[in-house]
């Protein structure tokens, strides 16, 4: 457990429901990209491309706020690509996706591992405790990061909507209708792939939120909306519920909000697996 100094926190309710927004609109999109609910950044390889450039930044480039960001955006926006060549065949399917993005995720793991082994002792424990996804000492550079990033991207994917929409019912449908589908794919995955850097490079990986949150929305709707406001605001929901536990919940210790949001979002991966087989499907 960490003990956080509570004077050390910087906007800590509102920078955590904007990093569990920027989460929930990512997985929204890639969910609806390729039609499967068990797509997230954080299960494809999106986050650990992030992931491993924000260590890369850490150890090797002092790991400033400018330098993470920069670096947890290339990295998934690279990896994000990466996943969409090698899972791409005439469309991109969904199982596919994720066994191709667990792959990655494997290797980028062992990438990441290595970084940690030949820095110094002190950079390695700073970088560690980044990887458990916490909100902890956070200072204005992390809230311009996250603002900015929203600012930016949400209304390119709120306006990405209806495309999204006519993806959805599958490629050669939507190019009948007149879609320009790789433009729009394109387009919709670099978003994502943003979305989920930006809050990986604020806050460290935190799991499972991209995941969750859609499925909540997407239970509460009953497919009557595309529910991409919705899920943005149920992610910032569940990262503040998370924060909060992780603040109060264990007296004057303090644990990364990581560590609570993959408590409580494994078993919903589970129930989402269980579900899965007994429709015959995946999803």
């Amino acid at each position: 457990r960490v003990r956080i100094p509570r004077d050390s926190r910087v906007s800590g309710a509102g920078l955590s429901q904007w990093v569990g927004a920027a989460l929930a609109l990512s997985g929204a999109l890639l969910q609806r990209l390729a039609r499967n609910p068990l797509v997230s950044p954080d299960i494809i390889g999106v986050s650990a491309g992030a992931t491993t450039a924000a260590v890369f930044a850490i150890v090797a480039l002092g790991g400033t706020t400018p330098a993470v960001a920069l670096s947890a955006l290339a990295g998934a926006v690279g990896t994000a690509f990466s996943l969409y060549l090698l899972a791409y065949r005439r469309g991109v399917d969904g199982y596919r996706l994720v066994l191709v993005g667990i792959a990655l995720t494997a290797m980028l793991g062992a990438v990441t591992s290595y970084l940690l082994t030949r820095t110094e002792l002190t950079t390695a424990q700073r970088a560690m405790l980044w990887l458990t996804g916490s909100l902890a000492n956070r200072d204005w550079p992390h809230v311009v990061t996250i603002a900015s990033a929203l600012a930016v991207l949400m209304p390119i994917a709120f306006l990405l909507a209806r495309p999204l929409a006519l993806l959805q019912l599958g490629e050669d449908t939507a190019t009948a209708l007149g879609g320009r589908v790789r433009l729009w794919r394109t387009v919709l995955l670099f978003t994502s792939a943003a979305l989920a850097a930006m809050a990986t490079a604020v806050a460290g990986p935190i799991a499972f939120v991209a995941l969750v949150a859609p499925q909540i929305v997407r239970r509460l709707l009953r497919e009557r909306a595309t529910g991409l406001v919705a899920s943005a605001a149920c992610g910032g929901a569940l990262v503040a519920g998370a924060d909060l536990i992780a603040r109060t919940a264990f007296g004057g210790s303090e644990i990364p909000v990581g560590v609570v949001t993959g408590i409580l979002g494994a078993p919903y991966l589970l129930y989402l697996l269980v579900r899965g087989n007994r429709a015959g499907r995946g999803g």
